[in-house]
Parts: C-alpha cells; sequence; structure tokens
C-alpha cells in the first residue's frame, strides 16, 4: 500500500476503504502517540493560554507595547489552530475517508504561516533596539496595522492553496517561507542581543532594563530554535526518506514541535507580564 501525499509535507489520509495512519504505523506508534498528546496539550493548555494573552492586551490598551498588535494576531491564530486535535485524532485513528482532511489542511495552513507574524514581531523589536531614531518616527503610524492585514492575508491564500492539495510543488512554497522566517527571527534576536549586549558604562554592565530585555529576547530565541529548527533541519529534506518513515516519524516530530508554539508563545508572553507586575509592585513599594 502506498501513502498518499499532499504538496505541502502533511500526508493526507488513505483513500476510502484503506488503513488508517495510525494502522499503518501500529508496529512503531511511539512518535505518532506523542505527536497527538502534544496537539491534546496544545487544546487544554494554548487555548486558555492564548485567550488570557488577548484579554491582557485587551485589558492594557492604554499601556500596550508597539507589538502587542501581532501578539494579539498570533494568539487568534494559534487559537483558531488549536481547535483542531479532535478531528485531527479521528482523521489519524479511526477514519479513512481523505474529504476531512481538507478541514486539516486549511489549519495546517493558517499555523504554517505563523512564523510571519513573529518575523513581524521580531522586526519590531529588532528596529526598536538597533534603529530607536527611525523607530520613534514611525512609533505612532499604522504600519503595524497595514502589515497585520497583509499577513493575514498571505496566510488565507496559503492555507486555501493548501486546502486544495493538488498544486503543483507546492511544498517549495513553505520550504521557502519556513528557511526565510527562520533566517530573519535568528538574524533580528542575535542583532537585539548584540546591541544589548554592547550598551552600558563600560560595557561591563548592563542597565537593569536592558539586561532583563536581553535575557527576554535570548529565550525567544531559544523557543524560535526549539520550535522552528526541527522543520528547517528535517522537511527540506523529504524525498530522501521512505513514505512510512516519513509518514510514521519525520513530519510528526518535525510539526509537533512547531506545533507546540502555540502553548509555549503565550506562556512566555504570560511570564513576562507577569515578571513586569512583579517588578512594578516592588518599585512602589520601596
Amino acid at each position: 500500500m502506498e501513502v498518499l501525499y499532499n504538496n505541502s509535507y502533511r500526508p493526507l489520509n488513505y483513500t476510502d476503504g484503506e488503513l488508517t495512519v495510525y494502522e499503518k504505523c501500529k508496529d512503531t506508534p511511539a512518535v505518532l502517540i506523542w505527536y497527538l498528546g502534544l496537539q491534546f496539550i496544545n487544546m487544554f493548555l494554548g487555548i486558555p493560554a492564548n485567550l488570557m494573552v488577548l484579554w491582557l492586551i485587551h485589558k492594557s490598551k492604554g499601556d500596550s507595547s508597539t507589538s502587542d498588535i501581532f501578539i494579539c494576531h498570533l494568539a487568534i491564530l494559534d487559537v483558531l489552530f488549536c481547535l483542531t486535535p479532535p478531528l485531527e485524532l479521528a482523521n489519524i485513528v479511526f477514519l479513512t475517508t481523505s474529504s476531512t482532511w481538507y478541514v486539516l489542511r486549511f489549519f495546517y495552513g493558517i499555523k504554517d504561516s505563523s512564523p510571519l507574524f513573529l518575523c513581524c514581531i521580531c522586526l519590531d523589536r529588532y528596529m526598536a533596539v538597533v534603529h530607536p531614531m527611525i523607530f520613534t518616527e514611525l512609533k505612532d503610524r499604522h504600519h503595524r496595522s497595514v502589515l497585520a492585514i497583509v499577513v493575514w492575508l498571505i496566510t488565507l491564500a496559503y492555507a486555501a492553496a493548501k486546502c486544495v492539495g493538488n498544486i503543483v510543488n507546492f511544498e517549495k512554497v513553505f520550504t521557502v517561507m519556513i528557511l526565510a522566517s527562520f533566517t530573519f527571527m535568528v538574524y533580528c534576536n542575535i542583532a537585539i542581543l548584540y546591541v544589548l549586549r554592547q550598551s552600558g558604562p563600560g560595557r561591563d554592565v548592563m542597565h537593569p532594563v536592558k539586561k532583563r530585555a536581553f535575557k527576554m529576547v535570548l529565550i525567544i530565541l531559544a523557543i524560535i530554535v526549539f520550535n522552528y529548527f526541527p522543520p528547517v533541519l528535517l522537511l527540506p529534506f523529504q524525498h530522501y526518506y521512505s513514505p512510512n518513515v516519513y509518514l510514521c516519524y519525520i513530519h510528526y516530530i518535525a510539526f509537533g514541535l512547531m506545533d507546540f508554539s502555540s502553548s509555549i508563545q503565550p506562556l512566555l508572553y504570560l511570564s513576562k507580564e507577569k515578571l513586569s507586575c512583579c517588578q512594578s509592585g516592588a518599585t512602589r513599594l520601596q
């Protein structure tokens, strides 16, 4: 039996009457079970965490950062994606029809485009730290809203094309997007770290605010590498794997780690907000 693939890395289910994905991988189910476990953690942890992020951003409109508009849209995107685990479980374990995979591929396409919003966040922070004069001039303009709309248009167009599932060489779009996004995010964060590290009177002592920013950017860089390096490392070489190895191992490892960012990203934001509140409270007590 031959596995059918769409042109965007995530495999289609088998044709009607064939084995399910789980039955095909029943001799090596560990990675598949691990992947489904991560997806349900995303649902039970990611949805409330992202909703809390949206609530906090809405609550602190008067004291929001310039990146909050992108964080807000990213949280909406992640909430939509975190709704899919029940359907994904049914498709992988129980269903043999390929029709329901059209819905899943649309949501896969939405999640695949999430690095674009991360790139917007990284760009905003890069401009604030590396080019503060230009950042100050552009701070109160509406270009961020326009950029967010453009990213959503690209995301929906990509998701619709992925939903079709029969576009020739469509996997190259994802390859270019994930490689370019990963490279851009790593560059921006390394540049931010370099500028922050060089700041301070004798470059030996860093200002406490910049020190906190340095630690936060370092954490973000580590998360970017953890979540997005596996797809960058594994997926461009899809055609070198056997169909069974790709189906049962490679794509579930890569996408499992990438999809788990739907929980890690909001938790990072919430931890940053909690830290800021604690520091503000300590300052008032002094």
